[in-house]
């Protein structure tokens, strides 16, 4: 292969990082302005139902103020296309409940993002001075000729002391430029900022072992002897034998010395105090620079409690799941051979048995939601006997008088009336019954009658064509129906003058 070739090879390796796959897409800036708004620095989880309600709120409030080219979907759906994208991952919190976080692609792209958005640093002394003591003191630290080691010490010691001198005498304080303060704060800040991503990708590859260790387990295509001895030595080749394993370790072994911690802490409160420190940093790169100790802090406790899920997951594994298992097993092995045993003493050497390979699944349509309650057949409580003379209301008679139409009683006058020539409406049957019989409701009971009557014609005819002519002469004439109340107040009604019905046998002559 090429140098050319080799080097592509690089390169497209790169571009298919999670990274890059990020920044290369199309709506990049939606997806990582999204992100920042969302997640803070620290990347504190999020509660899942939480983030899909931030997300539809974010782009809902983007498309009022025009932005073009948003991604489509519901909040639900663009998390989980993120989760494709190894962009977001999703765990449970201490409390059992789903969150989401940024995986190190994802903090690495921000981190890539904010920084482009800065102002670029240009070319300056405090920049050419700090590559000049980076190198200067890693030489001092990693050259492994004991003369040179001894050689620059005594240099470096040589220049403190004359410049120690020289201040303790009197000489003139040089202050810093603000051009110098702004190169330090800006490359602080790339330091500081890179700190969560750093964290992330170690609390990744432990999440990565913790699958590969249930993968196995589930497995069983190794003992579980061989399984932890893996993963003891890749958790040691994480912190050994990694750059993020190594800066994990640096990091703890930083927080773990107070007096490390305490200069940390007096270093940046001097810095921020600074006379130019004001022009140079806004409230927020305050803010991140005066968090330094807590976020490395939360990071180092992520990191340590993702180690403590994968050591969880050997302790359950190790205490109880081989130890339930096994004996279940024995147990189950030991009736099969006691059943085994007693059908073998009572059949024949060569008798046979079908055993079904699995067991047979049972068929339940419906399984019972409510079970007996003796409570509810508890019968109700006996009503109290109460003394006839005690018992006060209306009387049968009252009862009556205030009850519908009596149909059977007007049926039998309305029957008489059709065999006598002396009514031919229903006004005029009205005002010849008793008073007890013209309440208003009976006015209704008669039409029901009338109506019966008409209906029981053939053909749905009520008498003979004569007849129906005169009904439709007469159709807009009224007549009184003087009505009798049970109190004995009179009420008149306008009914339409409605004539007997003909009778059945009549009608068909």
């Amino acid at each position: 292969m090429s140098d050319i070739a080799a080097e592509l090879a690089r390169v497209a390796g790169a571009f298919a990082q999670p990274t890059l796959t990020l920044l290369h897409q199309r709506q990049a800036p939606v997806v990582i302005a999204l992100f920042r708004a969302s997640f803070d620095r620290t990347n504190r989880p999020i509660p899942t139902a939480r983030l899909h309600t931030q997300v539809e709120e974010h782009l809902a409030r983007l498309r009022r103020d025009g932005a073009a080219d948003l991604p489509a979907g519901s909040g639900r759906e663009l998390c989980q296309r993120w989760m494709r994208g190894q962009w977001l991952v999703r765990s449970l919190d201490d409390a059992g409940h789903e969150v989401y976080a940024l995986t190190s692609h994802a903090q690495q792209a921000l981190e890539l993002v904010k920084g482009l958005a800065r102002d670029r640093a240009t070319l300056s002394e405090h920049r050419i001075a700090t590559i000049l003591g980076t190198v200067r003191r890693f030489n001092a630290e990693a050259n492994p000729d004991r003369g040179t080691r001894v050689g620059i010490l005594n240099a470096e010691i040589a220049r403190l002391q004359a410049e120690r001198d020289r201040l303790v005498d009197g000489g003139e304080l040089v202050g810093a430029t603000e051009d110098y303060m702004v190169e330090g704060f800006t490359e602080l800040l790339s330091l500081v900022s890179a700190l969560p991503s750093d964290f992330a990708r170690v609390e990744e590859r432990f999440a990565a072992i913790r699958a590969d260790i249930l993968a196995a387990f589930r497995g069983e295509d190794r003992p579980a002897g061989e399984v932890i001895d893996a993963y003891l030595a890749r958790a040691d080749a994480l912190m050994t034998a990694t750059h993020e394993g190594r800066a994990f370790e640096g990091a703890f072994a930083l927080l773990r010395d107070d007096a490390l911690v305490g200069q940390l802490r007096e270093d940046l409160a001097a810095l921020l105090e600074h006379p130019l420190a004001d022009g140079v940093l806004s409230d927020a790169d305050r803010a991140e620079l005066r968090g330094t100790v807590r976020l490395v802090r939360e990071g180092l406790d992520r990191v340590l409690a993702q180690r403590s899920r994968v050591t969880a997951t050997l302790k359950d594994y190790i205490v109880s799941h081989d130890a339930v298992r096994d004996r279940e097993l024995e147990r189950t092995l030991r009736q099969v051979e006691s059943e085994l045993m007693a059908w073998m003493a009572v059949t024949g050497p060569r008798a046979t048995h079908d055993v079904p390979l699995l067991p047979p699944r049972i068929g339940v349509e419906h399984l019972r939601e409510r079970f007996h309650d003796p409570a509810d057949d508890v019968p109700p409580e006996r009503l109290a006997a109460i003394e006839p003379e005690d018992v006060s209301g209306p009387s049968l008679a009252e009862l009556k008088a205030q009850g519908g139409p009596r149909l059977d009683v007007l049926r039998r006058r309305l029957a008489a009336a059709r065999g006598t020539s002396g009514a031919a409406t229903l006004g005029a049957l009205f005002a010849g019954l008793e008073p007890e019989l013209r309440r208003p409701v009976e006015i209704l009971g008669l039409l029901h009658l009338a109506a019966e009557g008409r209906e029981d014609l053939p053909d749905g005819s009520t008498a003979s064509d004569d007849r129906d002519a005169a009904e439709a002469a007469d159709a807009a004439a009224h007549e009184v129906f003087s009505a009798v109340r049970p109190d004995g107040t009179r009420r008149d009604f306008a009914v339409p003058r409605t004539p007997l019905p003909v009778p059945a046998e009549e009608a068909t002559r």
